[in-house]
C-alpha cells in the first residue's frame, strides 16, 4: 500500500502538470480584419465628418480627365440606391437618382467625386461620402494599314506600337516608322506624326499610312 501511495502521488503531479501546458498552449480568438478594398476605404477629417473621396486605380487615373465613353463606379457609402455603374454620355455627363445629371467631362475622379458630393449635401444627404474610380476607359481607335482596323478597349501604358499589335500587326504596305495620331481631349483635339513608342490614351485614333515604295 505505501509503495502504491509512493507511485500515485508522482502520477497525478505529472497529469497536472501536463493539463496546466495544455491550457497554457490553447490559443484565444483572433480577430481577423480583412484588408479593404479601394472603395472600402472612408476618408475623414479629423476635425469634422466624411468628405468626398475618389479612389484611383493607379496615378493614371488620378490625373485621368473623363469624358464621353468612360464607364464609373460611384458608390455613395451607406446608400445601396445611389452606388451603382454610371457611363458618361454624349454630352459628357452621368445621372444618378435624386440629383440629376452631373456634368463629368474635364474632370478627375477626385473632383467628380468632389462635385457629387457637394449636389448631395444640398438637401438630400447631410454628411455623403463619395467615392468615384473608373470602371471602364473609352476605347481607342487605329485605322488604315493594319491587319484589323476598328474599335478597342482602352489599356492604361499603352502606346502606338502596342495599339498596332492588338490590332494584328501591320499590312504588307504599312508605313512602319511613324504614323498620325489625333489626340482628343475634353479641351479640343490635335494631330501630329509620331513614332511608334509615343503613349497614347483613350478615345485616341491612329492612322497607320500607306508606304510609297
Amino acid at each position: 500500500m505505501p509503495v502504491f501511495r509512493a507511485l500515485r502521488l508522482p502520477l497525478i503531479v505529472a497529469a497536472m502538470a501536463l493539463a496546466m501546458t495544455g491550457c497554457m498552449r490553447r490559443p484565444g480568438p483572433v480577430a481577423v480584419v480583412a484588408a479593404p478594398t479601394t472603395l472600402d476605404t472612408l476618408a475623414y477629417n479629423r476635425s469634422g465628418p466624411p468628405v468626398a473621396y475618389a479612389a484611383p486605380a493607379s496615378k493614371y487615373d488620378a490625373q485621368y480627365k473623363l469624358d464621353a465613353g468612360d464607364k464609373l463606379r460611384v458608390v455613395v457609402y451607406g446608400q445601396e440606391g445611389l452606388t451603382n455603374s454610371y457611363a458618361i454620355d454624349a454630352g459628357g455627363a452621368i445621372t444618378m437618382p435624386l440629383i440629376g445629371r452631373v456634368s463629368a467631362r474635364g474632370m478627375t475622379p477626385a473632383s467628380l467625386a468632389a462635385a457629387i458630393t457637394g449636389r448631395l449635401r444640398n438637401g438630400y444627404i447631410r454628411e455623403p461620402s463619395v467615392a468615384v474610380e473608373i470602371e471602364t476607359y473609352r476605347p481607342f481607335f487605329i485605322l488604315g494599314e493594319v491587319a484589323a482596323p476598328g474599335q478597342y478597349p482602352y489599356v492604361p501604358n499603352m502606346t502606338v506600337e502596342s495599339a498596332v499589335a492588338i490590332a494584328g500587326g501591320f499590312s504588307p504596305r504599312a508605313k512602319r516608322d511613324a504614323v498620325m495620331l489625333t489626340h482628343n481631349r475634353p479641351e479640343g483635339s490635335y494631330r501630329a506624326e509620331v513614332p511608334l513608342g509615343t503613349p497614347i490614351d483613350p478615345g485616341d485614333t491612329v492612322m497607320v499610312g500607306e508606304r510609297w515604295f
